[in-house]
């Protein structure tokens, strides 16, 4: 019985792996009988309960906070607190229900975001199966302490991380965890290396670990926080959230719009008093001038362009948790991606049989053809693979995803859906060859051996690792039964095993051999075998993914694959998929280890498959990639993959295989598993950004046209062409309606074709110049308006000209503003009828103050007669031919 003294808690990152038991023993103060109950309250005491830290959660007062501080924001709220301060009641009104809706919309998103930690603790098993003062009890898992001794059986979950005592054909499934399909067979007796990925840690069993078969018993090494779930807990704790491109864009529009409006406004003040101009009545031009510059639309329309990408999404079964994911995507520039459950279907297959007649072909044949050219020999290898296999169907023969599902190994699984895909019913045969006699499988002779009987004939079947099975075999399958085995036999069948290997394929030989009767000692059993063949198994790719890869590659986003399995099988993998081409790097976890930062930014920008890596190489690699300036998307299923995808610009979680946790710390669930839902998702996501361009474009346009109206009037001491009140109508019935109907436009059908946009700002290059330029001419429309107005009739005409000049300008070119290089006749077929709506609705508001008298004195305006009415609207339709004549321009340069 070991000592009472209080143990130290033991470091989460000490190598438990690589010490002996004996040692392990030893420095937890324990032993094969486990703790005392007294000891074990001791140690509960000290090192607190095994379960991991929940982050409290964020209140409504602090997500509140968050949304009002949005920089766009602020700015609204400044611009209604002078619109109330100039009394326009409407316009502030308008404005803080702008605000109001824009935080709700956060606040629900926010309500429905971060939960990772709660799931990570979801996931612990409840109960656990331990050794105290000799005896065996069953104790609430969060109780377990260092240096308890745990027992695991079949289908049970490992409460803790375990160093291994016993291992009686103990396989556990860690993929949630290494990203390995397989199920790793564990061995208690093995010391493994300090520095061993989690995957090759045979005498470990770690948090979360399931039980596929056998049993087996190990001392718990570190609990909670301390064990590897808790690694990862405290990776996603520790990340804070990064801003999105889009929002990094809107604030820095945001602040460039602040830095305008302000200016100008000062201009106007300091112009006006050096002219000798009254005070009050500038002042008022001036903040009116100042609220027009901010477009009070665009966090609306920004939001709800968003939105309804969100829908359009779900529909396609992507569904988005925060609303920036959708421009996200589009702009994003490397998709890395896990490999179990995302590029393949995380279920083991037979893809390649290899009978005994066919050991001297140069490759080996698919199941069918197999079956079609040797059914009687297929019919012994289905025997085998039936009979010598503990797996089950489910009593639902459907899985969630439509598949087969049983249960057990994935690997025996698979090979009862190979016999029942080829026509043999497992169940019958089963019931034909009841089992009499077995002997499980284990590490040391890789084999497993069951014995049948039918009609007084006892068979025997026996299946296992080639180089285990061929030495125990005399005989070959043949067409016409077994023959003697030769050494060119032996020699050909490991040919075919190896260039199975080295297609990533886990092989599998199958034997059998008549008994006399039931042997005393199934030992016996397992000599003078006939071999019957080998079959290659593998988790295939899904076989939509190597399009949806081409076509990612031509929109200029690059695939790289991140997964814990062996780089043998995830070269080949990636080269099936061409992810991995000839030139290409794989880079071990091993590798990255010995990398510094800067080797590994330079592995980051070549390198396709990195294999073998841990949840803190995931990170990495992400953040060299954002380092390198890649807008980074990260696609996973496992807990494993919960940190990168939190630390990534988006995180794509898979939503049918995926773990509770990688959902809660993505941004986005695709709901099919389907790696092209992920193609469309880049689409719609250019789709929104083009959008919420076109939206940016259409209403700074007309905001340099008003800054350069007003400046320019004050510069040349004329009295203002606009009151307050008509710039202000402006920007809300003449923008708008058609900027929300521009954040639906369809998308090109070339958007693909294209690389990712990277900007720093939404308005960028020749797009900035071509959105100054259209103001200044549209303010030039409208300057000499006013002034065959003024010169016509009087000043009140004037400015009716010039309003009616922007006005409807505005909403003019918002029609040819639908795309930058094709013709506003000429839209590819694509058609926005919500935009011809809106511009009607728009072309309506302004009727109703130019004709009806009362509106039109309100607005400091007058009444135009036929002549006038028809310069204001060709002023307004020169406004759409010279963007048609740029747009034509740009296209014959692009053709030169």
């Amino acid at each position: 019985m070991p000592n009472t003294q209080a143990p130290v808690k033991p470091p989460a990152s000490r190598p438990w792996q690589a010490e002996p038991l004996s040692d392990v023993l030893l420095e937890l103060d324990s032993s094969l009988e486990g703790l005392s109950e007294l000891e074990a309250a001791r140690r509960l005491a000290e090192t607190g309960p095994n379960e991991l830290n929940a982050k409290p959660p964020r209140t409504l007062a602090q997500m509140a906070r968050e949304q009002l501080t949005d920089p766009m924001i602020l700015i609204l709220l400044v611009a209604a607190v002078l619109s109330a301060l100039l009394q326009e009641w409407a316009e502030a009104g308008i404005i803080f229900a702008i605000v109001v809706v824009n935080a709700v919309i956060g606040i629900v998103q926010e309500r429905k975001a971060q939960s990772s930690l709660e799931a990570l603790r979801s996931m612990s098993a409840p109960e656990a199966r331990v050794v105290r003062d000799g005896m065996e009890m069953v104790v609430p898992a969060r109780d377990l302490v260092p240096g308890d001794l745990v027992q695991l059986g079949d289908g049970s979950m490992a409460p803790a991380d375990l160093r291994l005592v016993e291992a009686a054909g103990l396989r556990m499934q860690e993929a949630a965890l290494t990203g390995e399909s397989v199920p790793v067979e564990k061995d208690a007796s093995a010391v493994v290396l300090p520095g061993a990925p989690l995957g090759d840690r045979s005498n470990m069993a770690f948090a979360t670990a399931i039980v596929t078969a056998g049993r087996g018993a190990g001392i718990v090494v570190a609990t909670g926080m301390g064990t590897e779930v808790g690694h990862i807990a405290g990776m996603l704790e520790g990340d804070e959230e990064l801003d999105t491109p889009i929002k990094r864009k809107l604030a820095s529009f945001g602040k460039i719009l602040t830095i305008v409006g302000v200016a100008a406004a000062l201009a106007v003040l300091a112009v006006g008093l050096a002219y000798g101009r009254p005070f009050a009545p500038l002042l008022l031009l001036a903040v009116s001038l100042a609220i027009s510059v901010i477009p009070e639309s665009l966090p609306a329309t920004a939001t709800i362009t968003m939105a309804l990408g969100v829908q359009r999404m779900a529909r396609h079964e992507a569904l988005v948790r925060r609303l920036p994911a959708v421009e996200t995507l589009g702009g994003a520039t490397v998709i890395c991606t896990d490999k179990t459950g995302t590029l393949t279907e995380n279920r083991m297959s037979v893809v390649r049989v290899s009978l005994g007649p066919d050991l001297d072909r140069d490759e080996a044949l698919e199941p069918a053809e197999a079956l079609e050219e040797h059914p009687d020999l297929f019919g012994y290898l289905a025997f085998a693979a039936v009979l010598c296999n503990d797996a089950a169907f489910a009593p639902a023969e459907e899985g969630a995803s439509g598949a087969q599902a049983f249960i057990g190994d994935p690997t025996e699984g698979a090979l009862l859906v190979l016999a029942r895909d080829n026509g043999i019913d497992p169940t019958a045969l089963r019931s034909t060859y009841p089992r009499l006699a077995e002997r499980p499988f284990d590490s040391d002779r890789k084999r497993m051996s069951t014995v049948h009987e039918r009609d007084g004939e006892i068979v025997a079947a026996v299946k296992g690792a080639i180089d285990s099975l061929l030495p125990r075999c005399a005989f070959i399958m043949d067409e016409n039964g077994p023959r003697p085995m030769t050494d060119e036999d032996r020699a050909r069948a490991l040919a075919v095993a190896q260039r199975l290997s080295d297609e990533a394929l886990r092989v599998l030989a199958f034997a059998t051999r008549a008994l006399p009767g039931v042997p005393g000692d199934v030992e016996d059993i397992e000599r003078d075998l006939v071999l019957i063949g080998l079959v290659g198994m593998m988790d295939p790719p899904r076989p939509d993914v190597r399009q949806a890869v081409e076509t990612c590659r031509t929109a200029g986003v690059r695939t790289v694959m991140i997964t814990g399995d062996h780089a043998s099988t995830a070269r080949a993998i990636g080269r099936e998929l061409d992810i991995f081409r000839p030139g290409d790097l794989v880079v071990t976890g091993a590798e990255l280890d010995e990398m510094d930062d800067a080797a590994l930014d330079e592995a980051a920008r070549n390198t396709s498959v990195f294999a073998r890596v841990s949840p803190l190489h995931k990170l990495r690699i992400v953040r060299a990639l954002q380092h390198a300036g890649e807008v980074c998307a990260m696609t996973g299923d496992g807990v494993n993959d919960a940190p990168a995808l939190k630390a990534a610009d988006i995180g794509v979680a898979m939503g049918i295989t995926g773990t509770d946790v990688a959902k809660d710390a993505s941004d986005m669930i695709l709901m099919d598993d389907r790696f092209t839902t992920i193609v469309y998702a880049v689409r719609e996501g250019r789709r929104v950004f083009r959008n919420i361009q076109k939206v940016v474009s259409f209403l700074v346009a007309d905001n340099v046209a008003q800054i350069v109206v007003l400046l320019t009037a004050v510069a040349l001491n004329w009295n203002a062409p606009l009151t307050a009140v008509m710039i202000l109508w402006v920007n809300l019935a003449t923008a708008s309606l058609p900027a929300l109907a521009l954040g639906v436009e369809p998308a090109s059908r070339h958007i693909m074709e294209h690389p990712p946009m990277r900007v720093n700002n939404l308005l960028d290059g020749p797009l900035a110049r071509r959105v100054i330029f259209q103001g200044v001419f549209i303010a030039a429309l409208a300057l000499v308006a006013f002034v065959i107005g003024q010169n016509a009739g009087s000043y009140e005409l004037g400015c009716t000209m010039a309003f009616g000049v922007l006005g409807f300008s505005q909403v003019l070119r918002s029609l040819n503003q639908r795309s930058a290089t094709d013709p506003v006749w000429d839209r590819e077929g694509a058609r926005n009828r919500q935009l011809g709506l809106a511009a009607a609705a728009s072309i309506a508001l302004m009727l109703v103050v130019l004709l009806v008298p009362p509106f039109i004195d309100a607005f400091g305006g007058t009444t135009m007669d036929l002549g006038q009415w028809a310069l204001v609207v060709g002023f307004a339709l020169l406004s759409v031919v010279q963007t048609e004549i740029a747009k034509a321009i740009g296209r014959w340069r692009a053709r030169r």
